[in-house]
């Protein structure tokens, strides 16, 4: 089969293999690989700043396809059903432990840079009839993190969220979000990309480079009261102004680090207002199966940015690694 193999820590150590074709052994299921979808997890797995890789190695933790065999003891599933793999396939539900989460697929396991990956039936969730196999790549981090997100503050009508930049995460979580009724303020540094949030259902936005104390802009907006919700994707150089946007008694949902991780935060607001700082590192596989509800219910289309070819793979990361330039997710089709 052919495959893409990262051989070092490098955004350019990309190269076009063949590999022997996978079989899927008992409980398995072979899946044919149809597209793939980018983290910053990736990147970091690519750079050296993510542990746990061995190269050469198949890398990108998510993505979509269908499935071309069943290994023994498989019920439930048929060949030519359209799945998407959990990242994590020894986490099924429940809190995290170390053992559910020591193998993660692009990292520990084969990624979904090669035609066939074989994982276990348990780890699979139905790709909604809805999307297509580039949709659905994007479903395992990005849209199981916002809906965890949504879910940690209970968002219903009359709740407000913040969300900060347009990274995967963040429109999914604005998706999840409308879908529950809830007020959605969002923060970009891109006029082009407030507008094109606007017509996903954003409420109000921001355009922090222009307003820099945009968490007094968040409580003007709402009177002084703060949201109930921020999804922290940042890191270092925004937390103190999401604890400080926040409502009496809301959650700083953290899951990013793209400014750093060494915060130095005042606990004041955190004791005073009674928040709730939640980290987050994905969720289950009932998670990812929760979320994927959800969005064929709401109909929900995860919004796509661009799709590189898999002999573009080097381009794709780059593209990632430069920050801000892309809106929704970054598409790897085979």
């Amino acid at each position: 089969m052919h495959a893409v193999q990262l051989t070092a820590h490098s955004l350019s150590a990309f190269q076009s293999t063949e590999l022997p074709d996978p079989q899927a052994s008992y409980g398995e299921v072979l899946v044919r690989m149809r597209a793939a979808t980018l983290n910053y997890a990736d990147v970091a797995v690519a750079t050296g700043a993510f542990p746990g890789a061995t190269f050469p190695m198949v890398p990108v933790a998510d993505g979509a396809g269908e499935i071309a065999a069943l290994g023994a003891g498989v019920s439930g599933w048929a060949v030519g059903d359209r799945v998407v793999p959990h990242f994590m396939p020894g986490w099924q539900d429940g809190p995290m432990t170390p053992r559910k989460v020591a193998a993660m697929r692009g990292i520990s396991l084969p990624g979904s840079l090669a035609d066939y990956v074989a994982v276990p039936a348990h780890s699979l969730v139905a790709l909604p009839a809805h999307l297509d196999f580039v949709q659905g790549a994007a479903l395992p981090i990005a849209a199981t993190t916002a809906w965890n997100a949504v879910r940690s503050a209970s968002l219903r009508p009359g709740s407000v969220i913040l969300l900060l930049g347009t990274g995967g995460v963040s429109i999914f979580a604005l998706q999840f979000a409308k879908a529950s009724g809830a007020t959605v303020i969002l923060a970009s540094s891109s006029d082009a990309k407030l507008e094109r949030a606007r017509q996903l259902g954003a409420d109000h936005l921001i355009n922090y480079r222009a307003t820099p104390a945009w968490d007094a802009e968040v409580l003007k907006l709402t009177d002084g009261r703060g949201v109930d919700l921020v999804v922290e994707t940042v890191g270092e150089a925004t937390i103190a102004r999401s604890l400080n946007a926040t409502a009496m008694g809301g959650t700083v949902f953290t899951v990013g680090i793209l400014t750093g991780t060494a915060a130095s935060i005042d606990l004041l607001p955190v004791i005073v207002k009674g928040l709730r700082i939640v980290g987050n590192s994905t969720g289950s596989v009932a998670d990812l199966a929760e979320a994927t509800r959800a969005i064929a219910a709401h109909r929900i289309v995860p919004v796509i940015d661009r799709v590189f070819g898999i002999a573009d793979t080097s381009a794709a990361y780059t593209e990632l690694s430069a920050g801000g330039r892309h809106f929704g997710k970054l598409a790897i089709v085979h």
